[in-house]
């Protein structure tokens, strides 16, 4: 038989809040992305232990999309799950986004974009595999040159409408797209809430213009993949004090790095060890160090890795020295590793 849950009632002491750029809305420094692991692969046992010791610990947001698995559909059906028959009498203390543009079902409507139709009948299906009535936060998932950006706009302003989003934003725009598709969502009468975009030591690429973009508009951003798709923990570097780093045995958005990134890796590593943390914990904290970066995405698969990622909120604090080595260990190298579709870098068409 199954135990009640019931939270830990200092949940909230230890993690810090963040407004959401110039909006009402506060985020958890750190939240958990539901995208690796989260899908039938994972018993509903371990669905269960793993957002309960999330939330346990301060974290209250909660990242989906239609897409994620494996497979697509199933993390917000899992999560569906959790929320019915544990989470829902703390409804109203977290917060749930969702967003849309993968592909879905067959036909043209159905395989992604930023489309009226995709993006709303999207919503519909997703509010059905989450069992609740609205969103915290929706949002359009990847840019659509197919589409035009006045459209995207219309579409998230009629969800709020709606009464199925409360907020809107994007993930993976570039920071022009995103500020006009904030100036105009607001003449929708729509604030948007916040741009969701790839950031780590190994992809600066938003410090590009992006985090700017931003923080001009007074808009939040919550980076994902700040752990670099689990390179920059200590799962694939459990080895480097013994000097037995297999040069194969790591890769970078699919790709097998260079030995020099291997070195970088092996002197992020020992800087990591030097303050007290791990690599993980190092990377989370480099994300959360600057004040226009809301909340930190990040994936896990077992409840130990959520403690480790909380554990890192100890020590934000970077000296000078630090950054100068980190900013030479890790560079801004201006482009993004993970960027691999083509169709990402047209420019939406214009209003």
């Amino acid at each position: 038989m199954k135990i009640p849950y019931s939270p830990a009632p200092s949940r909230h002491d230890g993690m810090p809040y963040r407004r959401c750029g110039h909006n009402g809305l506060s985020l958890p420094a750190l939240s958990l992305g539901l995208w690796q692991g989260f899908g039938d692969n994972a018993s509903t046992l371990q669905h269960r232990e793993l957002l309960t010791t999330a939330f346990d610990l301060g974290i209250t947001h909660f990242d989906l999309a239609n897409n994620y698995g494996p497979p697509s559909g199933s993390a917000e059906l899992h999560f569906g799950r959790v929320l019915r028959e544990d989470l829902r009498a703390w409804r109203d203390e977290i917060t749930i986004s969702t967003k849309a543009g993968g592909r879905m079902w067959p036909g043209p409507h159905g395989a992604g974009g930023a489309s009226r139709k995709h993006l709303l009948a999207s919503l519909d299906q997703s509010l059905r595999r989450l069992q609740t009535d609205y969103v915290d936060i929706f949002l359009a998932h990847r840019p659509d040159p197919d589409t035009p950006l006045a459209e995207t706009a219309a579409a998230l302003a009629t969800a709020v409408r709606q009464g199925k989003a409360l907020y809107v934003g994007v993930s993976g725009y570039g920071p022009e797209a995103a500020l006009t598709l904030g100036q105009l969502l607001e003449r929708e009468g729509v604030r948007m809430l916040m741009h969701e975009a790839s950031y780590s030591l190994l992809n600066r690429s938003a410090e590009n213009g992006l985090l700017d973009a931003c923080e001009s508009q007074g808009v939040g951003c919550i980076t994902v993949s700040a752990l670099a798709e689990g390179v920059l923990t200590n799962r694939y570097l459990a080895d480097l004090a013994r000097q037995e780093l297999d040069e194969a045995g790591v890769t970078v958005g699919g790709q097998v790095p260079m030995m020099g990134q291997l070195k970088r890796l092996r002197s992020l590593y020992y800087l990591a060890k030097q303050r007290g943390q791990t690599l993980s914990q190092l990377a989370l904290a480099w994300v959360l160090r600057d004040a226009r970066v809301t909340s930190a995405a990040f994936a896990a698969t077992h409840p130990s890795q959520v403690r480790e990622a909380v554990a890192a909120l100890r020590n934000l604090h970077f000296s000078a020295d630090e950054i100068v080595e980190l900013d030479h260990y890790a560079p801004n190298t201006g482009r993004d590793p993970w960027r691999r579709a083509a169709t990402l870098d047209k420019p939406p068409l214009r209003a």
